[in-house]
């Protein structure tokens, strides 16, 4: 058996679907079947039962993928280790973080890395923080920019730094009559129940900044008005710009432009950690510790 069929296996199981399995693999859906079909034939055992909706494991499936993922971890520490072994001279590091939060830092912290480690390639997988994490707890990716307090995490996770939730609105939003100005700066802030008669365009519940921005309103007792509850953060921001509402981001992620205020929230601010997590109770490689000290200080240049 090659370590590519465990790849198969473990993307079915977890698509459950063999055309999105087969996207996501970039082959044939014939091929992928005809190959699940052999493979079961030479086990002798059903892994996935066929379903109106899809697939789903069977119980023997499901602990022959969980061993299947086992010896997919096993093979990358030794791959790690052997990376090692040759001074960051070749090799492979997998990092996580947000499509919204990388778009601005990821290009300046690839281009840092590679000018320090050039043979080291850098896999980029762009998720949702809280999904960052069940990867990490998977061992799939080598180590992601998480927001903090972890969900799922319990440790392997230290702070990166601390970043600022933001109101994104037009400069001639209505809002912007409430606004009042930071003590000695040119930035504003605005109190959150002045927002409630504005229209939101929200992120998704699971997103950091779509439940951040809920709860401060629900702790509030306030109710908040929205048409738009499943957009992504940089879609948010884009229509906010245009005076299409109010939107969340943050002070990492806030790009200048002529026709766009930033608001604190409240006098004080709203606040929340960024963390590096790590896969849990799992060998570190020396590629991902490397890649750490990059993103430390491209954060702490930001």
């Amino acid at each position: 058996m090659e370590m590519k069929e465990f790849v198969y296996l473990i993307t079915l199981a977890e698509e459950k679907n063999i055309s999105k399995a087969a996207e996501r693999l970039y082959m044939a859906q014939s091929s992928l079947s005809q190959f699940l079909q052999q493979f079961e034939a030479e086990l002798g055992v059903k892994l996935f039962v066929r379903t109106s909706k899809g697939i789903r494991t069977t119980y023997s499936g499901e602990c022959f993928i969980d061993h299947a993922r086992e010896m997919l971890l096993e093979y990358q520490r030794a791959k790690n280790e052997l990376w090692d072994n040759e001074n960051l001279t070749a090799g492979k590091v997998i990092f996580g973080i947000s499509s919204f939060r990388g778009l601005r830092l990821l290009p300046k912290i690839l281009k840092s890395f590679n000018e320090k480690y050039p043979k080291v390639k850098v896999e980029v997988v762009e998720q949702h923080s809280m999904r960052l994490e069940e990867l990490l707890l998977d061992g799939q990716i080598d180590l992601a920019v998480v927001a903090m307090p972890t969900v799922k995490l319990k440790n392997e996770v230290s702070k990166l730094k601390s970043d600022e939730i933001l109101i994104v609105a037009n400069k001639d939003h209505p809002l912007m009559k409430y606004a009042h100005h930071i003590d000695g700066t040119s930035n504003y802030w605005v109190g959150l129940e002045d927002t409630v008669q504005y229209d939101f365009v929200l992120s998704g519940y699971d997103t950091i900044l779509g439940s951040f921005g809920r709860d401060m309103f629900r702790k509030k007792k306030m109710k908040y008005h929205s048409e738009n509850e499943n957009i992504s953060a940089a879609m948010a921001v884009s229509m906010a710009r245009e005076g299409i509402g109010l939107a969340f981001t943050y002070q990492s992620c806030a790009e200048r432009y002529d026709n766009i205020e930033y608001l604190r929230i409240g006098k004080e601010g709203q606040f929340l950690n960024l963390g590096i997590g790590y896969p849990s109770n799992e060998y570190h490689s020396k590629g991902a510790k490397e890649l750490e000290k990059v993103v430390r200080e491209i954060y702490q240049n930001n």
